[in-house]
């Protein structure tokens, strides 16, 4: 069986953003609903590097997650701020992710997502050779930094963000090349990208078995896996529409009987609502759904 956690962002950025979910309100409510952990997004209000600046305080946040039976399987930090594609000085993105990659270190974390940053328009500023050397450059330096730490790093890869074609994705963890580096296969962003080309500068590039197909083609460079339907549809133009269970088109049954060949190195799945407007109503309902498919397949 399978530890379900779910990504607390979702009660925090987009439609939370001006009336946050507090976080001892979030861990509560989720180990009454039966969860195992939480991913945590790293946005105020929730914990934060800077919220919590010492080794003290962060061990005391780890025990207030423990305390609630949850377990804390991965961090994303908030790197949304900085250049990383567009700029040939990647040292304000490093100083910023080896602040988080410690966080994530005494918190007992061992794994933290990370993404290109920049929208895939951001090729009308800058070569698209010249952003993957970066990113490659960045990301080999960044992989190393969390090896010494244990810490794995996954890419998750969405059609809101630069490098969003199945061939980007396969070709980049290959070029990376490090074995702590990974990419987060989100479901709904799967879809979008393999399935429907969103958003793909250029020639739209798609596989004839979508999502599936794309998971097969990254057979042990899964490090970490979201789950969450897709209707097909973008929000606000901008990235996949977090869709609840059930609402949308994937074929979950065949998807999860590939990633459960994926030789994803962990035992969690996290629920992700991202964006989605009444995450905090649904989270209950999304749950239960899981709960079965973990039933069938976990």
């Amino acid at each position: 069986m399978k530890r379900i956690s779910i990504g607390t962002w979702a009660y925090t950025i987009g439609p939370y953003a001006a009336q946050p979910v507090g976080f001892d309100e979030v861990i509560s409510r989720l180990a009454a609903l039966g969860f195992d952990g939480i991913d945590l997004g790293s946005f105020p209000p929730h914990p934060t590097p800077d919220g919590f600046p010492t080794r003290a305080q962060r061990l005391e946040l780890k025990q207030r997650v423990a305390d609630k039976g949850l377990a804390i399987p991965a961090l994303a930090p908030d790197l949304w701020s900085l250049q990383l594609l567009n700029t040939d000085d990647n040292s304000v993105y490093l100083a910023e992710f080896r602040k988080n990659l410690q966080f994530a270190s005494d918190l007992g974390v061992d794994c933290l997502r990370i993404d290109t940053v920049q929208a895939p328009t951001i090729f009308a500023e800058v070569p698209e050779a010249v952003a993957r050397q970066r990113v490659v450059r960045t990301w080999q330096t960044a992989a190393d930094d969390a090896a010494e730490l244990g810490i794995r790093v996954v890419w998750e890869f969405e059609p809101g963000f630069a490098f969003n074609k199945p061939s980007d994705i396969t070709g980049i963890v290959e070029e990376v090349g490090r074995p702590n580096f990974s990419v987060l296969y989100d479901t709904c962003h799967a879809h979008m990208c393999a399935a429907v080309g969103a958003r793909q500068p250029g020639e739209r590039e798609t596989l004839p078995g979508g999502a599936l197909e794309l998971a097969r083609k990254l057979r042990g460079k899964i490090g970490h896996i979201h789950l969450i339907d897709s209707d097909g549809t973008l929000h606000d133009d901008e990235t996949s529409t977090h869709t609840p269970f059930g609402d949308g088109v994937l074929d979950f049954d065949a998807l999860l009987t590939e990633l459960n060949q994926s030789g994803c190195p962990g035992d969690w799945w996290t629920i992700d609502l991202c964006f989605w407007p009444d995450a905090w109503q649904v989270t209950e309902r999304c749950k239960r759904f899981v709960d079965g498919l973990n039933d069938r397949l976990g």
